[in-house]
């Protein structure tokens, strides 16, 4: 009776059975009452108890497992890459197959993860803990096709260029291959083609934020370990950074402090007003890079960089001109030193061919007398006097002490023109060295 009890259990579940049509080699299921009743887990037990092997029935033969991926989001780049993804493996398993007419047609079931082979498919670049969802389930075919969806949060390395931050765009690399089989036991394949993951991933992406995706290139070169060959797949993500929050607290507020640098050379030389207001805005530009510097990236040295250190120095060198001027008028205002017979006779080149001078009227007689000349920065005209070496000029009361007074100021005058002329110099140099450094680094970001 106990035999006859167990054959009876035995008859009444719906076992697996092997067709051999033609010697080919076809695993059935019977599903008969699977839509009446539901899906018999009987029926799949002889499957998942084979889940700790490869599912093949000639094992010469590899196992084909198409790979697929869709980027949702981009959450953070910085040294590493973290992308929120959902993986896609499909294979075939030659045990599971039913005729859905059979069923009711039902085509497709729903298993435990955990009760099917999975492929040992990872990221080389991966260097995180895998946190993936442990109760997941895979979609089985009436064909014996199995479709296995994994979510998963990536952080894999990648390769930074930020030399042209915040203009830049960055090439990271998802490499999938087999840490087990090799190519005689697993092949890798596409379950899409490449453009169809970059259409999905840039239609469900959510985040809108620093970076947006370009495109996807793969490559699928084979991995050698010793004597043995893996096969492996090569995604290339392309990704570009949104650059408006940086031109906004970055390049805009260092552009006006730049600007207004530059203005603050129409300040007259001989207020002292010029020096302490390069020094605020100095003190104001050092105080703005110390904030923004959490917008930098940590390491490397990007362009952007060099830009605010090439900003720094051009308000640094236009202090120190600033202060060297100031000097030298409030010297040439108290003591002037003798002017050099070379310098002297180089300024008045300069100012024929300027044309600073003001032509005396055609009425007064030629002479060596003084003339009137407008200076930058001051308010009335001075008198000019030309020196000349050598010369002896009396007062008419015969007293020598009275000449020295008008050859002192004509010094003093010579002196001031002559540090208004270094000044404009000064200027344009300031104005040239900025523009040019300034049209070197928007030809690199372009580039």
């Amino acid at each position: 009776m106990a035999q006859e009890a167990w054959g009876g259990k035995l008859r009444g579940r719906h076992w697996p059975r092997v067709d051999f049509p033609g010697r080919s080699d076809a695993y059935t299921i019977n599903c008969s009452g699977f839509h009446l009743n539901g899906v018999d887990p009987a029926a799949f037990q002889p499957v998942f108890d084979r889940k700790a092997f490869r599912p093949v029935i000639n094992s010469s033969i590899p196992t084909l497992v198409n790979i697929s991926f869709t980027l949702s989001a981009i959450l953070d780049v910085d040294a590493q890459i973290q992308l929120l993804t959902s993986f896609l493996w499909v294979w075939d398993n030659p045990f599971i197959r039913w005729n859905p007419e059979e069923c009711g047609g039902l085509k497709k079931i729903s298993v435990a993860a955990k009760n099917l082979w999975l492929p040992d498919i990872f990221i080389i670049e991966f260097m995180d803990v895998d946190q993936t969802p442990p109760s997941l389930s895979a979609y089985v075919y009436s064909s014996g096709r199995i479709k296995y969806d994994k979510p998963m949060k990536v952080t894999s390395i990648c390769n930074l260029d930020i030399f042209y931050f915040p203009f830049d765009q960055q090439n990271c690399t998802l490499t999938f291959s087999s840490f087990l089989y090799t190519v005689d036991n697993l092949l890798l394949g596409m379950e899409k083609e490449v453009w169809e993951i970059t259409d999905n991933s840039r239609s469900v992406i959510r985040t809108q934020g620093e970076w947006e995706l370009l495109g996807i290139n793969k490559a699928t070169p084979k991995l050698i370990v010793g004597s043995s060959l893996y096969d492996q797949i090569m995604f290339y993500v392309t990704i570009r950074r949104r650059p408006r929050l940086y031109i906004i607290n970055l390049l805009v507020p260092s552009g006006f402090l730049i600007a207004i640098d530059a203005l603050s050379f129409f300040l007259p030389a001989e207020g002292g007003n010029r020096a302490p207001f390069k020094m605020t805005l100095l003190l104001g530009y050092t105080v703005f890079l110390l904030m923004m510097n959490d917008l930098l990236p940590p390491s490397g040295t990007p362009l952007i960089s060099v830009y605010f250190a090439l900003c720094l120095s051009l308000m640094v060198v236009s202090l120190l001109e600033s202060i060297f001027l100031t000097y030298l008028l409030n010297l040439v205002t108290t003591q002037p030193p003798p002017m050099p017979r070379w310098l002297h006779s180089l300024l008045l080149r300069y100012l024929r061919a300027t044309d600073c001078y003001k032509k005396r009227p055609q009425k007064e007689t030629k002479g060596s007398g003084p003339s009137l000349v407008h200076l930058p920065g001051l308010m009335e005209p001075v008198v000019m006097a030309a020196w000349v070496p050598g010369s002896s000029e009396t007062s008419p009361n015969g007293d020598p002490g009275s000449k020295r007074l008008p050859l002192e100021s004509s010094a003093v005058n010579l002196w001031r023109k002559f540090c208004h002329i270094l000044d404009s110099l000064l200027f344009w140099l300031y104005l040239l060295f900025m523009s040019s450094s300034l049209i070197t680094i928007i030809a690199l970001w372009n580039s």
